[in-house]
């Protein structure tokens, strides 16, 4: 299970109909707020995808600015994901392929660009067999 915080920014003026909104929504936990508009929850999911699936909907609420996550964490995905690192070769293998093409080389450090929802679900399955 993930557990992530979001900090939810509106105007103070929308403050009390977006709190509202998203107690309501079903997707999140409400926790506190403060006068200028910013309001922290926490979503669940059971893996990255479902997570985006639910800040995709408090994103959706009216008079919502940004809906930013701060904090996540995720005791399962931490230990597949050690569990893989664990097992794995210090320097990866296409490393030390000296018949690779560099440009067959994927880069994946760019989160400006990228589908996340795409990304989620190969991070999700990093590691598991499919």
């Amino acid at each position: 299970m993930n557990v992530s915080s979001i900090v939810v920014q509106t105007v103070p003026k929308f403050l009390d109909e977006v709190v509202q909104s998203l107690k309501d929504c079903e997707v999140c936990d409400y926790h506190l707020h403060d006068a200028k508009g910013r309001i922290i929850i926490t979503i669940e999911g059971a893996g990255v995808e479902e997570e985006l699936k639910k800040l995709r909907v408090v994103e959706a609420i009216p008079h919502v600015i940004a809906a930013d996550m701060q904090m996540a964490y995720s005791e399962d995905e931490l230990n597949e994901h050690m569990e893989v690192l664990a097992n794995s070769d210090i320097v990866p293998k296409m490393l030390n392929d000296e018949d690779l093409d560099p440009r067959d080389i994927v880069y994946n450090g760019d989160l400006k660009k990228k589908d996340l929802e795409d990304f989620a679900k190969r991070f999700d399955e990093t590691g598991k067999d499919k």
